[in-house]
């Protein structure tokens, strides 16, 4: 048989309309983010969103596209949420609405994700703040704090195996914590909380919180310090096990933010306004509606390879910070009362220092360690973009004063004979030994516990204790701001005597026994 020829125009019209379809093919895989997306380190298929965290072959620069390092971790919902996922896709918001693509790079190993940061790999990279003093010195390209993403609300926490009922139980006890991290930071407050430093207890160090869970669910430890969900799994997995405490309480102690190196901060400087603008327009969306944490947790879920309700409790377990919180934690409201990042910085910068973890050096000061140039270059407007109120409490009831503290932190104040009212070395003594304590710890209880040696009748005493303990919670409402509904105030006049103490035999335990109680009581 014979074979028809194709005449020149045929050829000519099939190649334009393979070239046609081609062309069209491109645009849209383009367009849907297939071939726009950038490579991940050591992915050249760019199949796989996830990255190969020991890779440290340079990768193609592509200067629409900002980088952004991150952990299993749902406080970065929001800037995920608004990109559409955590591959750099035209679709995104930020392509939409500033014109450049966003890729998350996740990297869980701590020591792969500085040497992505160090190798420019990625643009910008997540820490904490109170960890962040360990390495302001260490890290190269001299690199600063742009922006803050969230507060942990209940994504750390300690748990204890059986018996151990408060955090004065922990004392000589073995407790297993991922070394300088925000848990090891974490621990080191709730120990302050109850008089106890990191020498009174034992500590046995992992380099990262799943291992330190995986020792308390071996039965090695007596208490771990984990990440959700890594605190359910223990108490599942350890008979008698429970959560002491977690971040719900102690609600501003661990500070998510994001560094950048110098250089590039001034290079891009409203392209990561525009960045910081669109994270938080995605991080009010979702702190809005909980159709939309649905709709995040189904992007984390892909992003990180884990079951979506993983991924919503990620998301719940923290505060997504907005605009006003930003403005809030770089000390740019005046009227703020709360805790600030400065104050978070210069508190763990000496702790670190003195534990040996920044050789010898002190990190560089608040102001050379942040750019604030980011948060304060966006005005967001609105309810939504607002700072997180205070917490409100209920009213105390009676089973609250005998409810059992997490911790006690004793503090000696010292008044005239049978005077109650809080000069002005009191209150200096309070502000220094404890208000630090109670704003981090702003969504539990304070009790208020006057105590008094046995000089006088025990009438009396009671009577005079009671004042005392309420001028202390007079002055941290009014000085401090804090809600009057928080405080349990008691008055045991000479009841509750200083162990070895009883008798009141010495002047030395008289005035131990003159003292106010602090406790941290969960509401």
């Amino acid at each position: 048989m014979a074979r028809r020829r194709l005449t020149p125009l045929s050829k000519l019209l099939i190649v334009m309309v393979i070239v046609g379809a081609l062309a069209f093919g491109g645009k849209w895989l383009f367009d849907n983010g297939y071939f726009g997306d950038v490579p991940t380190p050591g992915d050249d298929s760019n199949d796989n969103p996830r990255t190969d965290q020991n890779d440290t072959k340079p990768r193609p620069k592509n200067d629409d596209v900002i980088r952004i390092g991150v952990v299993t971790w749902g406080g970065y919902a929001g800037g995920q949420y608004w990109n559409k996922g955590f591959r750099a896709n035209k679709q995104s918001n930020f392509y939409k609405d500033y014109g450049f693509q966003v890729q998350f790079e996740l990297l869980d190993d701590f020591l792969a994700s500085r040497e992505a940061f160090e190798a420019d790999k990625v643009d910008l990279l997540w820490t904490t703040i109170d960890a962040f003093p360990t390495e302001a010195n260490s890290l190269g390209g001299n690199p600063q704090v742009v922006f803050q993403a969230d507060w942990s609300r209940g994504g750390d926490a300690i748990v204890v195996r059986r018996g151990i009922r408060n955090v004065g139980d922990l004392k000589g006890k073995t407790i297993a914590v991922a070394e300088a991290t925000p848990s090891h930071t974490f621990l080191i407050w709730l120990l302050n909380a109850n008089n106890l430093t990191v020498d009174d207890v034992k500590l046995k160090y992992f380099g990262n919180a799943m291992d330190a869970a995986t020792e308390f669910k071996g039965g090695q430890v007596d208490a771990a310090v984990v990440w959700s969900p890594d605190d359910e799994d223990c108490v599942k997995a350890v008979a008698g096990s429970r959560v002491l405490e977690n971040t719900k309480n102690a609600s501003h102690i661990i500070a998510d933010v994001f560094i950048s190196k110098r250089d590039y901060i001034e290079n891009n400087r409203e392209r990561l306004r525009q960045l910081y603008e669109g994270w938080m327009k995605g991080a009010a969306a979702l702190n809005g509606s909980d159709a939309k944490k649905r709709e995040a947790a189904k992007i984390l879920a892909e992003g990180l390879e884990q079951p979506e309700d993983f991924c919503y409790n990620a998301i719940n377990n923290v505060r997504l910070t907005t605009h006003g919180d930003n403005m809030n934690f770089f000390g740019m409201n005046p009227d703020y009362n709360g805790v600030t990042g400065e104050k978070l910085y210069d508190k763990m910068k000496y702790i670190y220092k003195d534990l040996g973890y920044t050789n010898n050096e002190v990190p560089k000061s608040w102001r050379l360690a942040v750019n604030k140039s980011i948060v304060s270059g966006v005005n967001l407007n609105g309810a939504q973009h607002a700072a997180e109120g205070q917490k409100k409490f209920t009213t105390v009831t009676e089973a609250d004063k005998d409810k059992e503290a997490i911790s006690t932190k004793q503090v000696s104040i010292s008044f005239r004979t049978g005077e109650y009212k809080l000069d002005e070395n009191a209150k200096y003594i309070i502000d220094q030994e404890f208000t630090d304590l109670a704003k981090m710890f702003s969504n539990s209880r304070i009790r208020v516990e006057g105590n008094t040696d046995n000089v006088g009748s025990r009438t009396s005493n009671k009577a005079l204790s009671l004042k005392r303990a309420r001028s202390v919670a007079e002055y941290l409402q009014k000085e401090h701001n804090m809600d009057a509904n928080r405080f349990i105030i008691l008055g045991n006049g000479p009841d509750k005597p200083v162990p070895g103490c009883e008798a009141n035999a010495t002047d030395d335990c008289k005035a131990k026994n003159r003292r106010t109680d602090f406790e941290l009581v969960a509401e």
